[in-house]
């Protein structure tokens, strides 16, 4: 029998205190009844003593706790899994919220689950295909890891996780793949454009949705990315799925952290962030990986709202210290009409070179991904000089670069929403754009390569 305790003593916000507590324990799970029969839900954020701090579920608007019963259920916040939750719709609690039936569990979880062990990890070096050249030409994604995008406010990353969601598999790999898409704080509409979009594509077979809407309590997008995660953890380690996870907005999910620790009364760190902030990123980032002995993995791609476009802000930059690398999108390439506006320099993927060449995807990949690094770079570098100088200033090898980071932007970059390319696609289009250049300048590709892929007039 669980024991009910009706010394609840104050509720600020999101938190409600609870006196004369015994045997509780940190993130279990607390039902307040009221006199009416209502239950609301909450989890023990601290225990000091005999007095228990609880973070509801839900507002505390409406809340008499004069009457009010708190139970302590002696577990934490469990999600019921089996391969059932594939092509299903769940709220950011787990709940379904596509009007089918509860999940038949093969098991509950504690969500509240543990980063892999360093020692048991394997090292990635599988490619992943997302079909998006500026991704898998340039900035690999490899099976195992956590490659952010960081995005601004007004620009389409929710288009570019819905196409990486829907075109991305292992090539190679007989595994069974799969999706599990996590949206935290975001709008109806754009809940409403992913659900439409999986389920147009067919692309929802293979994905498990959890959808946290704006308008649901801040609390809820604390535990969301949790819930895919643990999602993510039984299909890949229990069911030996290789699987992707995708998460928008970690913004939301931050700026929910720093709601509940400005609430708790915590100092503040950088721009009113608890400090622990950090830690708490790393706490879901780290649940990516490969570990020995198991044929899944899990790869993550979380995407961020950059405030005020500012690399330097807190979230994106304890984000770029934990994951391998990052794709940043750019105002400027999306203000000339170019989708996905992925901006390739400032972009990096750290495990690139573990997942290309020979055998994972083809022999020439990490010399023309080098080649088309530099020529773009130097592109740029002449059309800045020719806005200032003019044209004239160039010299012909300058306009040929020029044009390449014109055309490199217009056909490689941007290849809409709806294209998947395939990685020979991808390098050959690369091929192609290169020969815009004189052969002589391609200074970063072996010969032999050169003589079996050149597709220039000569």
């Amino acid at each position: 029998m669980l024991k009910e305790y009706r010394t609840i003593k104050e509720v600020v916000g999101p938190l409600m205190l609870v006196e004369d507590v015994e045997g509780v324990k940190y993130n279990e799970l607390v039902e307040i009844e009221q006199a009416n029969g209502e239950i609301r839900q909450g989890k023990v954020l601290e225990v000091n003593r005999d007095k228990a701090l609880v973070q509801l579920f839900e507002v505390s608007q409406g809340l008499k706790i004069s009457s009010a019963r708190a139970r302590f259920l002696g577990r934490s916040i469990e999600l019921p899994v089996s391969m059932d939750m594939l092509g299903r719709v769940f709220d950011g609690m787990g709940r379904p919220k596509d009007g089918g039936p509860d999940i038949i569990p093969d098991k509950r979880v504690d969500v509240n689950g543990q980063p892999i062990n360093p020692a048991a990890r394997d090292y990635p070096d599988e490619f992943i295909q997302t079909g998006v050249s500026a991704i898998d030409g340039l900035n690999t994604l490899v099976r195992g890891q956590k490659l952010p995008v960081f995005s601004a406010s007004g620009l389409p990353h929710a288009n570019l996780a819905a196409q990486i969601a829907r075109q991305a598999k292992v090539l190679g790999s007989d595994g069974k793949f799969a999706v599990v898409f996590a949206a935290i704080g975001i709008t109806y509409e754009e809940a409403d454009f992913f659900i439409n979009d999986f389920r147009r594509t067919g692309a929802i077979d293979r994905t498990v949705l959890f959808m946290n809407l704006a308008n649901d309590p801040a609390i809820e997008r604390i535990s969301t990315p949790r819930m895919a995660l643990t999602a993510a953890e039984y299909l890949a380690f229990e069911q030996g799925m290789h699987v992707l996870v995708i998460m928008t907005d970690i913004t939301n999910y931050a700026e929910a952290l720093r709601e509940v620790s400005a609430a708790r009364k915590e100092v503040p760190g950088r721009r009113g962030y608890p400090g622990y902030l950090y830690t708490d990123l790393a706490s879901l980032y780290e649940r990516a990986g490969k570990i020995r002995g198991k044929a899944g993995s899990i790869t993550q791609i979380p995407i961020l709202t950059m405030p005020e476009d500012d690399k330097t802000h807190p979230i994106p930059d304890l984000t770029g210290y934990i994951t391998e690398g990052q794709i940043i999108l750019s105002r400027e390439l999306y203000k000339k009409g170019y989708n996905p506006p992925i901006d390739v320099l400032p972009s990096l993927s750290r495990l690139k070179d573990k997942g290309i060449g020979k055998g994972k995807t083809r022999e020439d990949h990490a010399d023309t991904m080098n080649q088309l690094f530099s020529a773009y770079s130097q592109g740029k570098e002449a059309k800045e000089l020719s806005a200032i100088l003019g044209e004239a200033a160039l010299t012909e090898v300058d306009k040929k670069y020029a044009k390449f980071a014109e055309e490199f932007e217009r056909r490689y970059v941007s290849q809409g929403f709806d294209t998947n390319r395939s990685i020979e696609e991808t390098l050959d289009l690369g091929w192609s754009l290169l020969s815009i250049l004189p052969k002589s300048e391609l200074k970063r590709i072996k010969d032999e390569y050169i003589e079996k892929y050149w597709k220039a007039k000569e």
